[in-house]
């Protein structure tokens, strides 16, 4: 069970990353927390006292990932881009509510990300699909380079089939990188239960692969 966890981490995770490339329209990203630049949590203590300045910085920073999650929630990059302005104009509204001792903001973000994500796909009875958003963005979406991969084309939907709560946890965790611990916040559940959607998550994942793909394409993303 371990060994199959590590060879998803080591080779399938990053596929995925690959799949949900920001936006162009989207601003360049802040790197995240290095020593030289202020804290997230100086960052909101400045723009609480009224700082334009910082609470943009905190914007580039953290954007980009927003974006992504958001996309891969909702597959679509016009919705995604609606969630980035939607979830940073609630954080403008509400600072004074954000507790950066009960989770780090950009574990903070991606709450108000998936609760916008989850009403915007309800709102239209269905996830908008992948393949339609591509169309719609045009050639100048970068990920439309992979969408011309096969076996991307086939994770990506393989991905998409997937239950909300196995895809959201895949998200966060192989895509966004987040520990059980910063999930477990987003998604509102106990840490147990995030390792066992993951691992059940996962699971389904390449059986959907074997399905739709053939042995072949399982062994090139897993093994």
């Amino acid at each position: 069970m371990a060994a199959h966890g590590n060879k998803f981490q080591e080779v399938a995770a990053p596929k995925i990353r690959e799949l949900f490339v920001p936006s162009p329209l989207i601003l360049t990203r802040v790197p995240v927390e290095d020593a030289s630049e202020p804290s997230d949590p100086e960052l909101v203590e400045r723009a609480r006292g009224g700082e334009r300045e910082a609470f943009g910085f905190l914007y580039r920073r953290h954007q980009a990932s927003v974006y992504q999650f958001a996309r891969a929630m909702t597959g679509s990059p016009a919705v995604a881009e609606d969630v980035v302005q939607e979830v940073f104009l609630a954080l403008l509204r509400d600072l004074d509510r954000y507790d950066a001792t009960r989770a780090a903001l950009r574990t903070y973000l991606f709450g108000i990300a998936r609760n916008l994500a989850r009403y915007k796909a309800r709102s239209v009875r269905r996830l908008i699909s992948l393949d339609q958003a591509e169309e719609a963005v045009g050639r100048d979406d970068p990920s439309a380079a992979i969408a011309s991969n096969e076996d991307m084309r086939h994770l990506r939907q393989c991905l998409r089939g997937l239950p909300s709560p196995y895809r959201e946890v895949i998200i966060l965790c192989d895509l966004q990188e987040l520990d059980y611990a910063e999930a477990a916040v987003v998604l509102q559940v106990p840490i147990g239960t995030v390792r066992s959607r993951l691992h059940r998550g996962r699971q389904l994942l390449v059986e959907r692969l074997r399905r739709r793909d053939g042995v072949s394409v399982v062994k090139r993303c897993l093994v």
